[in-house]
C-alpha cells in the first residue's frame, strides 16, 4: 500500500512521489498499470474530495481513469491562445464520450493586472472562455490572472493558497472555483433528476422539449438553423459559414445523443453531424417554440 504525502490536511500522490529519482519512460499499456496502481493501491483514508490532475491530451492515461474511476464531473483548464482552444475541444468530446460532466472550464494565465493602474491586461488576447462556453453549453468559467508567486510557490511545492493574501486577485478565483465545484458536486444528483430531456415526435415532425417546469416544441428546420458548431460558425471570428438555403425545409434528426449532462447531439438528414446544442440554449428565447 503506498502512503500519499500530507500537508495542511491536504493529501497528494503522484508517480514522482512514488519513484523518485527514475526516469518517467514508459509505453501507453505501462503508463496506464502505473496510474491504475496508483489510484487503487494508495491509502487515501477518508476524503471529501479526490481531484485528478490529468496531463493534456486524449490517450491512453485518461481513458484509463475515465473508465477506473467513476469521475462526478470534470474542470476543463485552457489558456487564451488558439492552440489551447483547439486542443480544449478534443479533451471535451472525450469526456462527452466517455459519459463525464464538464462542471466548469478555467482559462490560466488570464490576464495581468498592472501594478500602477490596477488594470486587467490580457497579454494573450480575449481568449475562448465565452465560445467554449456558448457552445458546449458550460455554465460556470473562470480565469487566473499572471502571478509570479503562483509558479515560485509551486515550484517548491507548497500550494499557492497557503502563502498567498487573501485579498489578491488569484486567490480570490481559486475560492470562487471551489466554492462553484463544492455546490455543483452537492447539487449532482438533484440535477440529473431534473435534466432537461429532448426528443423527436416523427407523427407530428418536431422536437419535444421537456423540463421541470415546462414543454417546449422546436421545428427542426429552426433548430437546424440554430447550430453553432464549427462547419456553421467560424470559431474564432463567429461570422456565420452555414447557407441556410442549402437545408431542406422537410430536414429531420436521425440520431440524438446526450453530451455530458449538459447538452445533446444531433445528426440530421442532411448529413450534417457535429450539431451540440446545450439545455440552457434550448430553453432560452434563442430556439423558438413552434
Amino acid at each position: 500500500m503506498i502512503i500519499p504525502i500530507e500537508f495542511s490536511g491536504i493529501k497528494a500522490m503522484s508517480f514522482g512521489f512514488a519513484a523518485p529519482g527514475r526516469r518517467a519512460i514508459m509505453r501507453g499499456p505501462i503508463v496506464s498499470g502505473v496510474v491504475t496502481n496508483l489510484i487503487s493501491n494508495t491509502d487515501w483514508g477518508d476524503l471529501d474530495f479526490l481531484i485528478v490532475d490529468m496531463p493534456p491530451g486524449t490517450g491512453d492515461i485518461h481513458i484509463t481513469l475515465c473508465q477506473d474511476i467513476n469521475f462526478t464531473g470534470g474542470v476543463v483548464i485552457t489558456t487564451p491562445q488558439k492552440l489551447s482552444f483547439v486542443d480544449v475541444v478534443k479533451g471535451i468530446e472525450m469526456f462527452d464520450e466517455l459519459k463525464i460532466p464538464i462542471l466548469a472550464v478555467v482559462e490560466n494565465m488570464s490576464y495581468f493586472v498592472c501594478d500602477g493602474c490596477d488594470k486587467k491586461h490580457q497579454i494573450f488576447g480575449n481568449g475562448y472562455i465565452n465560445l467554449l462556453k456558448k457552445q458546449f453549453g458550460i455554465e460556470d468559467s473562470f480565469g487566473i490572472p499572471m502571478d509570479p508567486l503562483i509558479s515560485r510557490v509551486s515550484d517548491g511545492g507548497t500550494p499557492y493558497m497557503l502563502v498567498a493574501p487573501d485579498t489578491s486577485p488569484a486567490s480570490k478565483e481559486y475560492s470562487e472555483i471551489a466554492n462553484c465545484l463544492i455546490k455543483k458536486v452537492d447539487n449532482f444528483q438533484s440535477y440529473l433528476k431534473n435534466k432537461p430531456k429532448l426528443s423527436y415526435d416523427p407523427k407530428e415532425g418536431h422536437f419535444v422539449l421537456q423540463s421541470a417546469d415546462k414543454i417546449k416544441k422546436i421545428s427542426p428546420y429552426h433548430l437546424r438553423k440554430k447550430c453553432i458548431c464549427a462547419a456553421c460558425i467560424d470559431e474564432f471570428t463567429g461570422a456565420k459559414i452555414l447557407n441556410e438555403k442549402n437545408i431542406p425545409e422537410n430536414i429531420y434528426p436521425t440520431r440524438l445523443e446526450d453530451k455530458g449532462n449538459y447538452a445533446v447531439a444531433v445528426v440530421w438528414s442532411d448529413g450534417h453531424r457535429s450539431s451540440i446544442y446545450p439545455y440552457k440554449r434550448l430553453l432560452s428565447n434563442d430556439i423558438e417554440s413552434v
